[in-house]
């Protein structure tokens, strides 16, 4: 992470004797799979977090080697949980509503209640809780920045488990983004049972995945 005190929103609260969660999610832009928040409680304790969770950052700019050795590293010194909304809700409830009650049940399956939060950007508050929504909150926070990991590792492992479970899709690979592989594999095979059927590739299936000359 950048040389910044990656723990200057955490001290403060800390300092307060508040029990601070970190909060970011996975898989809202894709258009198979579900939603998944990870929900992360460091312990007060910043010398011992700076050295134990050296590495740790915005998960999209690791390697999948790297994410899944911080993923049980975090794992090791921290209190984490996830929250994960299938695709059938997020069609029906649409996918922002879907991501507030992912981090809803990943905060609810943590082992204690924590009374503040750090969250990546989202448009509205998450309930009552003291709280602070970070622009680029992965890159600020270290709690916020080790919720990433613990989603991100957490719904790319589902999206491997579907594969097997959906082959001809190649969920292992693009794990339910829309690359060309995806789009062909849909235009060849039609939506799985793991597809979000409300998305405008469903809605207008022919224009995505027309072969251009």
């Amino acid at each position: 992470m950048p040389e910044a005190d990656v723990l200057a929103y955490e001290r403060v609260w800390w300092a307060e004797g508040r029990v601070v969660a970190g909060l970011d999610e996975a898989g809202r832009g894709a258009w198979a799979g579900p939603v998944v928040a990870g929900a992360v409680i460091l312990p007060p304790e910043p010398e011992r977090l700076l050295e134990a969770l050296a590495g740790v950052d915005d998960s999209k700019r690791l390697s999948p080697a790297a994410r899944d050795r911080l993923y049980d590293r975090i794992r090791e010194v921290a209190a984490t949980a996830v929250g994960v909304i299938p695709p059938a809700v997020i069609d029906e409830i649409g996918v922002l509503n879907a991501t507030y009650r992912a981090m809803e049940a990943a905060l609810a399956a943590l082992p204690q209640p924590p009374d503040a939060l750090l969250i990546d950007y989202i448009p509205r508050r998450l309930g009552a809780r003291e709280q602070k929504r970070l622009v680029r909150g992965e890159s600020a926070s270290l709690s916020i920045a080790a919720a990433s990991i613990i989603a991100k590792v957490h719904r790319d492992r589902l999206l491997v488990a579907l594969d097997e479970q959906y082959p001809g899709y190649g969920f292992a690979r693009h794990k339910g983004y829309g690359t060309k592989q995806h789009r062909r594999a849909i235009a060849e095979l039609g939506p799985a049972p793991i597809h979000r059927l409300s998305w405008a590739p469903f809605r207008q299936p022919r224009l995505p995945f027309e072969e251009t000359a």
